[in-house]
């Protein structure tokens, strides 16, 4: 019997499954999104749309969007659509990382993947990003770190999930 290890050295030509990845990006923002909403709610004690002000806040800027954190209808669906946006990027590039490392046939891999994606992910986010956008500071902290790498695990075993069970492969 051979025993086949796998390399784990990166090959840019293989592509992920598109579809899976961009599903998963969005599943896994989902996630995110409630669990920042039910963090706000209940422990916080901010307003439950504050982090949907701050997200819009990219695309409306901060004058418009950070006024007030009550419910505004425009101010939601602008963070949602971006939200989601990003989660369908963020779910490719993690997908795109996979893949190239030939990380996709292991699932203590993708978990392990997952997690440090989500952490790199809320260190661009929060620290990198906070110096144009200095109102993403204010989600600095546990709550949105272990959200952050939650959406690294579920995006990375999602497609894992949905990656392994396509035809043709």
């Amino acid at each position: 019997m051979d025993l086949h290890l796998h390399s784990h050295h990166w090959e840019p030509h293989r592509l992920p499954d598109g579809p899976a990845a961009a599903v998963a990006g969005l599943a896994a923002g989902a996630v995110l999104m409630v669990l920042n909403l039910l963090w706000s709610a209940t422990v916080s004690g901010d307003s439950p749309w504050r982090s949907s002000h701050l997200v819009a806040a990219l695309l409306m800027g901060p004058e418009e969007a950070l006024a007030s954190s009550a419910f505004n209808l425009g101010v939601v669906a602008v963070a949602l659509a971006t939200h989601y946006a990003l989660g369908v990027a963020f779910g490719l590039a993690l997908a795109f990382i996979i893949v190239g490392f030939h990380w996709e046939s292991n699932v203590g891999a993708m978990q392990l993947i997952g997690a440090l994606f989500g952490l790199a992910l809320y260190l661009f986010d929060f620290y990198a990003m906070a110096q144009i956008f200095p109102w993403f500071a204010e989600l600095r902290g546990w709550p949105t770190l272990v959200a952050h790498l939650v959406f690294g695990v579920v995006a990375a075993l999602l497609y894992w999930k949905l990656n392994r069970h396509r035809e043709g492969r």
